[in-house]
């Protein structure tokens, strides 16, 4: 069956096409029922099944002779240690710290927040709290300390796991202090933490609260606790726009389901290949493709602790890609472009036998042509770009490698994956013709393993998501459809410039941008303008060792938008930047500098990498006439 055949499947028969799919996960009682709708326009799926995360993802694995394949490789350029864990040894040590846990109270429906380095220790804790029926809640290891307490009061959590500090390629960036100052901060006050200790940095412990991760470690082993189909696996907190976060839940049962489907459909591996995701496990990413899809289905996964380029060097990518033998490469364009910023020509990747590579996957931010394009070139394997959301879990819109590898069109995410039906929108709801920019909405219900709702918010779920287009999911996302069903994700749907009346896309723009052979990256804002509304702004950031002229640089991409866009963007400024502010996931602020550009006040985003930019974004503005304080 080709991709058409199975999506016209999936629209025949969704209840029959998800229920098939969950034949390939081990249930303690299987579901009667796919979808479960008494309560719409908030659905569930698998609700009255009986199952559990952990045991799919380790347990089944070894008791059907899998035990001595690899589970995890830990690979850390950065404290320069690697270590191979099998699966026999994965289930050894999540069962004995789900011992440790349950020995102090966690149980069923516990939150406890995971707050760790990129070590294989932060899965061990994520696996160890599904084992027992508790739902975790993963924060970034390093937020701030009032971030962290707002997702203590929010989630409520009865422990705290952490790492004693995080190794940065420059820095130690110190954990438990800022663990404590959170803990200060909230209001709600959890029972006990748990660090686990990082040679390069220890922690101080307080006696009677702080326990080490080793004793709990060293527990006796507990089984798998069954729960229902509808249990909370986790919930994972997304910035919101009121600056509130919106914790996001996954329900057991359908991520499960859902996840396992795609790392074969989409992802193209069968148990036992490697596949990497450069991401971390504080992201959604990392939940879904560092940790549950791969495992669940018996692939074996890397945690990588380093950058893309800096440990050592752009060409860190490819060794672990080579020394790991990966078959199935996700990371985000972002990365890339800092890869293709330090070696424009490809040098390194000529340094590694990457034959075992057979596709690269790009999401998180939207891939420009130029950067895909780039590493085909140097790669020689297809580069799919596919796109989703903290909300769904799993791709929306892909290439399904697994069932057909369709045509690559430049700047598409290709095609809906079954469960999603996909509708362009107007701002009266109406669906608008092929080609024409709208707003991206999906007819509800969703597919099994997304978000059902927000934790303890359900009102501000209908809110955020099901009230402006009745019967939909709205995604945020702007963008349009072709004639052949593939779809084109152009900016956010704030992104979405008003000029003079025209809509326009700020990532088309970026998009000729990235074009110019001097640019390695960019980014378009929309700054408010007395006379058109708003003037789309540029940033540009040169690839190393571009020595020409600034100015010269900076004329030759305004008239490559005013020739490819045509003079209805009126896109007469740009500046160029050392780096662009963007959250650790790569994603570029753009509604932080807008809100620099328009002088109007903002709070600093939990998740930038990199405050200090914002000043040098502000300068480079000032020199433009805006950011006036």
């Amino acid at each position: 069956m080709g991709y058409k055949d199975v999506y016209a499947r999936w629209q025949a028969d969704p209840e029959g096409f998800w229920m098939d799919a969950a034949q390939a996960i081990d249930w303690d009682k299987p579901p009667s029922k796919a979808l479960f709708d008494d309560n719409a326009p908030i659905y569930e799926w698998f609700s009255d099944g009986m199952v559990n995360t952990c045991y799919n993802a380790v347990d089944r694995h070894v008791e059907r002779g899998r035990g001595d394949q690899v589970a995890i490789i830990y690979d850390s350029p950065i404290t320069g240690r690697q270590q191979k864990i099998t699966y026999a040894e994965l289930q050894d040590r999540v069962a004995r710290f789900a011992g440790g846990l349950a020995a102090r109270g966690i149980a069923k429906g516990d939150r406890v927040i995971i707050y760790m380095p990129m070590v294989p220790e932060a899965l061990i804790a994520m696996l160890a709290v599904t084992r027992i029926g508790a739902i975790h809640s993963v924060v970034f290891g390093g937020f701030a300390s009032n971030e962290l307490a707002v997702r203590i009061d929010d989630a409520m959590p009865k422990a705290i796991i952490a790492g004693s500090a995080g190794i940065e390629p420059n820095r130690i960036v110190p954990y438990k202090p800022l663990l404590d100052g959170a803990i200060d901060i909230a209001k709600h006050k959890p029972d006990f933490t748990v660090i686990f200790q990082r040679e390069e940095k220890p922690a101080d412990l307080k006696p009677g609260y702080d326990i080490d991760w080793a004793e709990i470690a060293a527990a006796d082993p507990v089984a798998c606790l069954p729960v229902e189909g509808n249990h909370p696996c986790y919930v994972l907190y997304t910035s919101g726009t009121t600056g509130q976060p919106k914790g996001v839940i996954r329900h057991t049962a359908g991520h499960l389901v859902a996840l396992n489907w795609t790392m074969k459909n989409i992802y193209n591996v069968d148990p036992g290949d490697v596949f990497w995701a450069a991401s971390d496990v504080g992201w959604v990413v990392g939940h879904s493709y560092i940790t549950y899809g791969p495992l669940v289905h018996g692939n074996t996964t890397i945690v990588f602790e380093g950058k893309p380029v800096g440990t050592p060097d752009a060409g860190t990518f490819w060794r672990v890609i080579s020394e790991h033998g990966v078959k199935s490469f996700f990371t985000a364009p972002t990365a890339f472009r800092a890869v293709k910023r330090e070696d424009p020509t490809g040098e390194f990747v000529t340094k590694y036998d990457l034959s075992c590579l057979k596709t690269v996957y790009l999401a998180g931010e939207r891939a420009d042509p130029d950067t895909i394009v780039w590493a085909q070139n140097h790669l020689k394997v297809p580069v799919i770009d596919h796109w989703w959301q903290t909300e769904t879990g799993y791709s929306i819109a892909a290439n399904p490698v697994g069932i057909e590898l369709l045509p690559v069109k430049l700047g598409s995410p290709s095609v809906p994956m079954p469960g999603y039906d996909i509708h362009i929108l107007d701002e009266g709801g109406h669906e608008v013709k092929a080609g024409t920019l709208g707003a991206i909405a999906i007819k509800l219900p969703l597919p099994p393993g997304t978000l059902p709702t927000l934790w303890n918010a359900e009102d501000r779920y209908r809110k955020s998501y099901l009230t402006t287009f009745p019967g939909y999911y709205e995604t945020g996302d702007a963008g349009y459809k072709d004639e052949e069903g593939y779809l084109y994700i152009m900016a956010r749907t704030d992104d979405v410039i008003n000029v003079a009346g025209h809509r326009l896309s700020t990532g088309g723009m970026e998009e000729v941008l990235a074009s110019h052979p001097d640019v390695a990256e960019c980014a378009v804002i929309g700054v408010t303008d007395e006379l058109k509304g708003q003037l789309p702004l540029g940033f540009l950031c040169l690839n190393a060792g571009a020595t020409r002229d600034h100015k010269e640089v900076v004329a030759e991409c305004v008239k490559l938008v005013r020739d490819k866009i045509g003079p209805v963007a009126a896109f007469k400024a740009a500046v160029v930047v050392d780096r662009l502010p963007k959250t650790r996931s790569g994603k570029i602020l753009r509604g932080t500098m807008v809100s620099i550009a328009d002088g109007n006040a903002f709070k600093m985003p939990a998740t930038i990498d990199d405050p200090q930019i914002l000043d040098e974004i502000t300068e480079a503005l000032q020199t433009l006439g805006y950011a006036k304080p």
